[in-house]
């Protein structure tokens, strides 16, 4: 425990917990809109293990990600992901809050887990850098930013019910992140270094296609929903 009264030690740290705060932002999005939809109290429990499981994640991650981040496709993959949990999110804006069971927390902390090993492919390597390959160090960092990640999704969940709008734009969060992703995947990043417009256009499609899509599935479901309705209406009673 002599590592303790080393001022190396607490530098360290407070990099590592800033990083944590800096680039927690997004995860705390994807934790509040996975989320949303369950009663309070599973609110909290989604919140709560979301959290936990994916920091105890992004610590194994964190001793492969130097390696990770130079498998070519691997981001294209995630990206891919990415975009899709951005657009399943979205679609659940226009469903009935209040989903009861264990199949619906269950959900929720599946989504938040996987979106936070995904988008923490870039975010783990800083976390790294700052730890210096001490390993005590690396996990006290990231089981403090727990609390403040969990702070962050709660407030943003509380925003959410007030105005609608930040779900919307969290879901063209994830769109600009997954675009982040993919034009820096280094089986392409070669050809995308020379086209400085893509770097802020890939991103900014992303987040125009998630939305977009997101809405226009809703659409979709929403108008078989009322189809549907309709035709039960219509059969004669027995």
């Amino acid at each position: 425990m002599s590592f303790l009264s080393s001022a190396e030690f607490w530098i360290a740290l407070s990099q590592i917990i800033l990083i944590n705060i800096v680039l927690s932002g997004d995860n705390a999005v994807v934790i509040a809109m996975a989320s949303r939809s369950l009663p309070p109290a599973q609110q909290k429990k989604a919140i709560l293990f979301g959290s936990v499981g994916a920091i105890v994640l992004r610590v194994v991650l964190t001793f492969f990600a130097v390696y990770l981040l130079t498998l070519p496709y691997l981001k294209l993959v995630g990206a891919a992901l990415l975009f899709w949990i951005g657009i399943g999110l979205l679609q659940q804006e226009d469903e009935e809050h209040g989903l009861e069971g264990h199949a619906g927390l269950a959900a929720a902390i599946k989504t938040i887990v996987l979106a936070d090993l995904v988008m923490s492919l870039d975010n783990v390597v800083g976390v790294a850098a700052a730890a210096k390959g001490n390993v005590p160090l690396l996990v006290f960092g990231l089981v403090i930013s727990i609390p403040l990640i969990i702070f962050g999704s709660t407030l943003i969940l509380k925003l959410m019910d007030r105005f609608p709008i930040i779900i919307v734009l969290g879901a063209a969060l994830l769109g600009w992140v997954a675009g982040e992703m993919a034009i820096s995947d280094p089986a392409i990043a070669g050809w995308t270094a020379e086209r400085h417009t893509l770097h802020t256009m890939i991103p900014a499609l992303g987040a125009l296609l998630v939305v977009a899509v997101g809405k226009w599935m809703s659409s979709r479901r929403e108008q078989r929903r009322e189809q549907l309705q309709q035709a039960t209406k219509k059969q004669p009673a027995v």
